[in-house]
């Protein structure tokens, strides 16, 4: 082949976007194409441009990652955080403040069976995009009316989640094969820091402007931002991120073993955090502390999952089994509900640390995802599988907590259900950390 060739078929590559192995590449981890080994002048002209459009396609995609998931948990947490005021604004009543807290999780479970035939049919990319765009206009809207609007908004921002709940683990398996615990890390991370400004952030927000309804709309800021960086950046990355070859199929997964004990650990780790994200504010403020002391503990409780999501899934990808990391991430909040249950004033500030670690295990659920699997379609397969039937599960748990409040008139009962959560899902965790693969 020519040197004219080799030039051209580099521009070419160029043009086209870069495939899922050429993000390896660019990523810093993978081979140099043909064309980009040539020694020819010319052609290392080319291969320069289309080495530079690669990295910055990559670093972009992944500047799009972290923004993507600092907005999965925003839109649940601000409104938790201030959930009171808000009930009591829109003359809601207890029951509807229970549907509110189930609703996320039940919105991800049911949105998540979407996920892989909507990106079959349209593209990861352009999916992940779209429900950005719908997660904007979502988290403006449900500020606009009263308490049906609200509950509807909430919905609709997460069923937008729920697809880059699906979605953003398969994108970080396809795009960056080589640093999936160093990419995992780095999107769990940003989930933890948004949960956490989310939850701190919302009731000073209100306090400052001295409207729930604004505090609430401010978070359509991040999600605009998200958009803005993930439009440009999948597009250098082009479509093949979005065509996964055929795994083993969902009902392969459905006959799996494993499969069923990644999703369990999934579902109850969901069921957890989501209870702790909905109703612990209100545990707090029962206890008798005010709304700005309750929102810098909700903070420095999901605070936690930032260096905790830093450091576990690279961690976590390097050992042969996983297990005992399973455990090391149920001990602490079994210690910290149990505090909370017996002495809540006690010492209220390491209740939150240690329940904090409960919120954080998601980024050990993500990376069983990925480390169950051996292929990126089956990353998806699985993935779809467990957040879909994980999070049905988990939407139980927040509205039993809410109920069950509702009928002793205390947190007890409910206090006591999760330990039975956090305990039953250290168990599942242990069991699907064994080295192996579906």
């Amino acid at each position: 082949m020519s040197a004219e060739s080799h030039t051209q078929h580099a521009h070419d590559r160029g043009n086209r976007g870069v495939t899922a192995q050429d993000a390896s590449t660019a990523d810093g981890s993978g081979p140099l194409s043909r064309a980009e080994a040539l020694p020819n002048e010319g052609a290392a002209e080319n291969v320069v441009n289309t080495r530079h459009r690669a990295l910055a396609g990559g670093a972009l995609l992944l500047a799009g990652v972290a923004l993507a998931s600092a907005n999965m948990r925003p839109a649940v947490t601000s409104l938790s955080s201030i959930l009171g005021e808000v009930r009591d604004s829109v003359g809601a009543s207890s029951t509807w403040a229970s549907v509110v807290t189930a609703v996320p999780t039940l919105c991800f479970g049911v949105a998540a069976l979407a996920a892989p035939v909507l990106s079959r049919r349209w593209g990861m990319n352009p999916v992940v995009g779209g429900s950005l765009a719908l997660l904007t206009v979502s988290l403006v809207v449900r500020v606009l009316g009263g308490s049906w609007v609200l509950l509807g908004g909430t919905v609709l921002a997460c069923v937008a989640i729920a697809m880059c709940n699906v979605l953003i683990p398969v994108v970080v398996k396809e795009s960056f094969p080589n640093r999936v615990g160093a990419a995992t890390g780095l999107y769990t991370t940003a989930l933890a820091a948004g949960s956490a400004a989310g939850s701190a952030v919302t009731p000073w927000l209100d306090s400052l402007v001295g409207s729930w309804r604004l505090a609430l709309a401010t978070w359509m800021v991040l999600a605009l931002a998200a958009l803005l960086v993930w439009v440009p950046g999948s597009r250098r990355t082009g479509r093949t991120v979005a065509a996964a070859e055929p795994g083993t199929g969902m009902r392969s997964m459905l006959r799996s073993p494993l499969a069923w004990l990644v999703t369990g650990y999934f579902g109850l780790q969901s069921t957890t955090a989501y209870i702790v994200m909905g109703w612990l504010p209100e545990v707090f403020k029962g206890a008798g502390m005010d709304a700005t002391t309750v929102g810098v503990l909700m903070g420095v409780l999901l605070l936690v999952g930032v260096p905790i999501n830093m450091v576990l899934p690279p961690l976590v990808t390097r050992t042969r089994g996983q297990s005992w990391w399973a455990v090391l991430m149920g001990v602490p909040p079994l210690a910290g509900v149990l505090g909370l249950l017996l002495a809540p004033l006690a010492a209220p500030l390491l209740w939150a640390l240690l329940i904090g670690v409960s919120v954080s295990a998601i980024s050990l659920a993500l990376a069983l995802i990925s480390l169950r699997t051996t292929n990126a379609a089956d990353t998806g397969q699985l993935s779809a599988m467990s957040q879909s039937i994980g999070y049905v599960v988990a939407s139980v748990g927040p509205f039993l907590f809410g109920v069950l409040h509702e009928i002793t008139g205390n947190w007890s009962a409910s206090l006591t259900a999760v330990l039975g959560f956090i305990t039953a899902q250290t168990v599942i965790g242990f069991l699907a950390g064994r080295p192996r693969t579906i």
